[in-house]
């Protein structure tokens, strides 16, 4: 079996974790290659009911592998915190399956106080930042001013790079915000209370993951947000600071030499978004209310109230040019049940003209939905686990949208639980 990207068609929340959880049946190991604690992937499965920010979405699987890679912004304090809630639920966590990258940058303290700080200012102007500090924590990155998690291997030379470290924040901090600065007393506590209990997963991966390769071990790799939050090809700058896309997977795991065959792009049935930036296809007032309820679209993270939409087939189409995806798993589709007439964002209108093409950024606020609408089925399908078993109308929508986006959707999800599928 070919090794497999699980990637973000859309603003992100499509899905990705339930899809890892159900797929990771088939594979050996497990990375998750970008991104931070900044976003939820939910599972539910036998342990219960998670939304996982940092570990890998197979965690729950007896005899996988879990790494996270060197892209990834490795948030020391808020893994722990991950770490000690799965395993309070009966997961098992060891370094024989949570391996953590030995060359993955970790977030600092100030990183999250910066993130704040800059959101703050930036006031009705704000990128819509979790707060996390990624974007700060990835600005340090390529600057070289970050500190690698196998320095926690080596004392001395940690505490000489945190204090040089310091030194140089502790400017921005205090002249620019006017915050107070960090002390070594913080930094001590910090490695104290987060990174030493990290440690023992920390190794280098890069190795295993190459012996693994050679092995003909299969290697799934898990993707934060989507298309459209990628640094390069999203709705910039109302982006993420790192690459979600599937051609980033070798660089970011560890493994540049990994050939990726299969990527699944994962779709929800209709669209949400949480945070700032153009969002087309948004619904508003009681109809955007009775479809947030439906799917219970608050962030994973945030617990923010997600902006919904229709399906937006300019957006999905460009998401899965940017993906290179080579099928598509459709999830939600149980949601739209209690809607009669379905609709769907099948053009933009811009500058007087209507297009099948998805703008540049800056045009975006301009640009207007063109909707159409398909019969809905008005029944429960959550039970279905053959394609034959869905309403004729449920099919139709499901059709359309492949026919579309131009790729094939070979997973239905009828409901958060790992069996709620249909595979085509």
């Amino acid at each position: 079996m070919a090794n497999c990207a699980i990637v973000g068609i859309n603003w992100g929340d499509e899905g990705k974790g339930r899809m890892v959880d159900l797929l990771t049946g088939h594979y050996d190991v497990v990375i998750r290659y970008q991104g931070g604690g900044n976003a939820g992937h939910t599972v539910i499965n036998e342990y219960g009911k998670f939304a996982l920010h940092l570990l890998p979405s197979g965690i729950f699987r007896r005899g996988v592998v879990n790494v996270l890679g060197n892209g990834v912004a490795l948030d020391p304090e808020n893994l722990w915190a991950e770490m000690q809630e799965v395993m309070g639920k009966g997961v098992s966590l060891t370094p024989d399956n949570l391996k953590i990258s030995d060359r993955a940058s970790l977030l600092l303290p100030w990183h999250r106080d910066l993130d704040a700080l800059e959101e703050a200012r930036l006031a009705d102007k704000k990128y819509g930042s979790t707060k996390q500090g990624i974007a700060p924590f990835y600005s340090d990155k390529q600057q070289k001013k970050t500190v690698l998690a196998g320095e926690l291997f080596y004392p001395e030379e940690l505490r000489a790079h945190l204090r040089d470290l310091m030194e140089w924040k502790n400017l921005t901090l205090t002249k620019v915000y006017g915050a107070k600065p960090y002390t070594m007393e913080l930094l001590e506590r910090w490695i104290a209370d987060a990174c030493e209990n990290i440690k023992p997963y920390i190794c280098d991966t890069g190795e295993f993951l190459h012996t693994a390769q050679k092995q003909g071990k299969r290697l799934l790799f898990e993707a934060q947000l989507g298309s459209l939050r990628d640094l390069d090809y999203g709705i910039y700058p109302y982006t993420t600071s790192s690459n979600t896309t599937a051609a980033y997977a070798p660089i970011g795991s560890g493994l540049p030499s990994a050939k990726i065959g299969n990527v699944v792009g994962v779709v929800k049935a209709y669209s949400t978004c949480v945070g700032e930036g153009p969002f087309v296809c948004e619904m508003f007032g009681d109809e955007a209310e009775a479809l947030r309820r439906a799917g219970a679209e608050y962030g994973a993270k945030t617990g923010r109230p997600r902006r919904v939409g229709p399906l937006d087939i300019v957006a999905t189409r460009y998401g899965v040019e940017v993906q290179a995806a080579t099928e598509i798993a459709l999830t939600k589709l149980d949601v739209l049940s209690y809607m009669e007439k379905i609709p769907v964002c099948t053009r933009y209108l811009l500058n007087g003209r209507e297009t099948d093409r998805f703008p540049f950024p800056v045009a975006l606020k301009d640009a207007k939905p063109v909707i159409e609408y398909m019969d809905g089925w008005r029944c429960d399908i959550s039970a279905a686990r053959r394609w034959e078993e869905l309403p004729a109308q449920a099919q139709n929508y499901v059709n359309m949208i492949e026919n579309q986006i131009g790729c094939r959707i070979k997973y239905v999800s009828v409901g958060p639980e790992r069996d709620s599928i249909i595979i085509r």
